[in-house]
């Protein structure tokens, strides 16, 4: 009888989360294929490996240069920290610890819709590693 019981609860809550899950993709905040993104200018230029990012990653929406013509904006910020003497000698790392984040909001309802940091301990390619992470998380967000 409890074993009944547990499965029956157990179907309940796996439907419970797969309706509510369907409820959450099908939410407003998410950004639909070929939407106008406008990058806002970023410290140590990551706007331009963002860009280079989306391309690469074919993200499906359109980078336009003026901000009046966009649906959404990307804003964010970066950071590298080269391999200290330390790590190059005892670990033979140089690779650099790079962090990002950005956001897209929604310009006509001020929302923020999607928001990614990452954190790369020993980044192959620097800013350009972080960027590609950024992008392939937004690639995901897109409906």
């Amino acid at each position: 009888m409890k074993i009944k019981l547990v499965a029956v609860s157990m179907l309940v809550l796996v439907v419970s989360l797969g309706a509510f899950s369907q409820a959450n993709s099908n939410s407003k905040g998410r950004i639909p294929k070929g939407a106008k993104l406008f990058i806002a200018p970023m410290p140590d230029s990551f706007d331009t490996y963002i860009k280079a990012a989306i391309d690469k990653k074919k993200v499906p929406v359109e980078i336009v240069d003026d901000k009046s013509k966009a649906q959404y904006q990307i804003t964010g910020a970066s950071e590298s920290q080269k391999a200290g003497a330390a790590k190059k000698i005892l670990a033979l790392d140089w690779r650099s610890t790079e962090e990002a984040s950005i956001q897209v909001a929604n310009l006509e309802s001020g929302e923020v819709v999607f928001a990614y940091s990452v954190h790369l301990q020993s980044s192959n390619h620097g800013k350009q590693s972080s960027a590609e992470s950024c992008a392939k998380h937004l690639k995901d967000h897109i409906r």
